[in-house]
């Protein structure tokens, strides 16, 4: 299990636009450079007193970072400290997260970047939607109870579970969101769409 935490924070970020395997995208309107966040990465750093951080001053925002702020501060006129996760064990994500809730209480957003469900196999084979979707809809009825215990064991529980998360990744970071949450129950759908058979689902918890 990876132990390290990774911070990235800064004014001029070199943004990672690039997936391996993709076309490059001239149209993206670049770059997407922050305001300074040095001081909330030296806050976040101090919440996390049991976790070694190595910090990144000049490393740019993921994908998975930069996309969704693209899309709600278009702007970027709001200071970002990129946090990658020190596991990908839902569990210990969830206990991660519940470190991070003295900063929402200071007004500062905690995001969690993946997707409801991450399938490639869907794409090859359509009837497949049916099982992302099933994924989708019990992961909508977890998070309406609460359930964290359901949602950290969602390999055993969730129907679809196999082909709508082969791998964690974009999964998981719901958790670490759902610990940081001071009502796990409140999640509500502020995106409900299903984009060629996966789910591209965003929840606001409060």
């Amino acid at each position: 299990m990876k132990t390290l935490a990774e911070a990235s924070e800064g004014a001029d970020f070199d943004d990672h636009h690039e997936q391996p395997g993709l076309p490059e995208r001239p149209d993206f309107p670049l770059p997407y450079a922050t305001p300074d966040a040095t001081d909330l990465a030296r806050r976040l750093t101090g919440l996390l007193g049991g976790t070694p951080v190595h910090e990144f001053a000049d490393r740019g925002l993921d994908h998975g970072a930069f996309i969704p702020l693209m899309a709600m501060y278009p702007a970027a006129d709001v200071p970002v400290v990129q946090l990658s996760m020190p596991s990908l064990d839902p569990g210990a994500l969830l206990e991660f997260g519940t470190r991070l809730r003295p900063l929402r209480e200071e007004g500062i957003l905690v995001l969690g970047s993946g997707f409801m469900t991450h399938s490639f196999a869907v794409f090859r084979r359509p009837e497949l939607a049916a099982e992302t979707t099933a994924f989708d809809e019990w992961a909508v009825d977890a998070l309406a109870r609460g359930d964290a215990d359901a949602l950290t064991d969602y390999r055993d529980k969730a129907p679809g579970a196999a082909v709508a998360h082969p791998t964690a990744d974009h999964f998981v970071p719901l958790l670490l969101t759902v610990g940081a949450a001071d009502d796990p129950g409140s999640a509500v759908s502020a995106i409900d769409r299903m984009v060629m058979g996966n789910s591209t689902r965003s929840v606001r918890l409060t």
